[in-house]
């Protein structure tokens, strides 16, 4: 049988570190041929996760602009790829997630008829604006795609509410866990890159940047770090403060002149799991970390009134506290003082990965295109 090439398509920090642990299962099988593209939607921070995975890429279509709107990405992505795929087509295209990156790609897929995989599939909150644009940005991939990897039995769940065919959804678990672990249990052969020096005391892992926070909502989280830094003598934060200069101003205008508020650049995809490991819990309203963090046994606090990760409100690892300034200070205040209360978050069963999703996948796509006679197992938390 001639070999199957498989392109990854992804173009941001958060889908490079989801898709390298499926380009590590899929680069030495010997019936698959490998091809990475990257939209560099994201420059930098993409570029740091390809240098710690140890990743080539096969094209670049290097998009990125200073201030570039939704439109411009989708554009861009669609023409850059449309021109690799007129000499240089895939049989199938595996995208991750929600960017705008995932969704372009998916459609410039459809346009040449090439086969379409989403990896984690099947995330929802039904609610179009949040997350902006990344709840629409699943939606649209999820009618495009072929094969479905729901990193959870919800996610499956949502995609047959949808109509999405059974025997073209597979419950995988989720990537990211493939990822972290690999580097967690490797951390010692990897180069942690602190910018400055992090406390031996406790600190509070602060991450926030979406857009559906910029302005009032991002001022109210700010206050509340402050009130809480204030309160507790010997507590810390570290947030690594995204570069945008909507989120940049502030943050430093309300933190700037606080001693025990560290406020750093982002940090490489290593670094960022060393901060993870040695936290006392998680504030953020990012998709990864809640998925990320409880595997290392930290409570997260998602600074959101939705999420499209229902699995781990339910689980007791995640916990909703929207963007009010009294509600973060109580919530973050009972985990601090409360060790009752923070066990049953740091001890909950993660029901997003036992690190083995990416194998799935690779075997998947093997019994999908005849290699193979068997499927995998499919994920069950209960079980791992």
């Amino acid at each position: 049988m001639d070999k199957k090439r498989i392109a990854l398509v992804f173009g941001t920090r958060p889908e490079a570190i989801k898709m390298a642990p499926v380009a590590y299962a899929l680069r030495n099988v010997e019936f698959f041929e490998l091809q990475i593209i990257l939209t560099a939607q994201h420059r930098g921070l993409l570029d740091q996760v390809m240098e710690i995975f140890k990743l080539n890429s096969d094209y670049d279509l290097n998009i990125m602009q200073e201030k570039q709107t939704l439109t411009q990405i989708t554009v861009k992505v669609l023409e850059g790829l449309d021109i690799i795929w007129q000499k240089d087509t895939p049989d199938m295209v595996l995208v991750h997630g929600d960017t705008t990156t995932t969704f372009a790609a998916s459609l410039a897929a459809f346009y040449k008829k090439i086969s379409i995989g989403h990896v984690e599939a099947g995330l929802r909150t039904y609610d179009k604006y949040q997350p902006y644009p990344e709840e629409m940005n699943r939606h649209l991939t999820g009618v495009l795609s072929d094969l479905h990897f729901a990193p959870t039995k919800r996610a499956k769940e949502n995609l047959l509410k949808e109509n999405v065919p059974f025997n073209n959804i597979f419950v995988t678990g989720n990537t990211v866990i493939d990822a972290l672990l690999f580097v967690y249990n490797n951390l010692e052969k990897f180069e942690v890159k602190l910018p400055v020096e992090i406390p031996k005391e406790k600190y509070i892992l602060v991450t926030s940047h979406r857009r559906e926070n910029w302005g009032k909502p991002l001022e109210n989280i700010t206050l509340a770090l402050k009130e809480i830094l204030s309160e507790f003598k010997d507590l810390y934060i570290v947030y690594p403060v995204h570069p945008n200069p909507v989120i940049r101003e502030t943050v430093n205008s309300i933190l700037g002149n606080e001693r025990k508020a560290i406020l750093i650049s982002p940090v490489d995809y290593v670094t960022m799991v060393y901060l993870i490991a040695n936290c006392n819990l998680v504030l953020t309203d990012s998709g990864g970390l809640q998925e990320e963090a409880p595997s290392l046994g930290k409570p997260v606090l998602v600074l959101r009134e939705v999420t499209e990760r229902p699995e781990a409100v339910e689980a007791g690892t995640v916990k909703i506290i929207g963007t009010d300034r009294k509600r973060i200070v109580e919530e973050v205040s009972k985990l601090l003082i409360n060790e009752d209360e923070y066990n049953k978050m740091a001890r909950a069963l993660n029901p997003y990965g036992d690190g083995k999703a990416s194998e799935r996948i690779r075997d998947i796509l093997l019994y999908y295109f005849g290699f193979s006679s068997s499927l995998p197992v499919e994920f069950n938390p209960c079980h791992s």
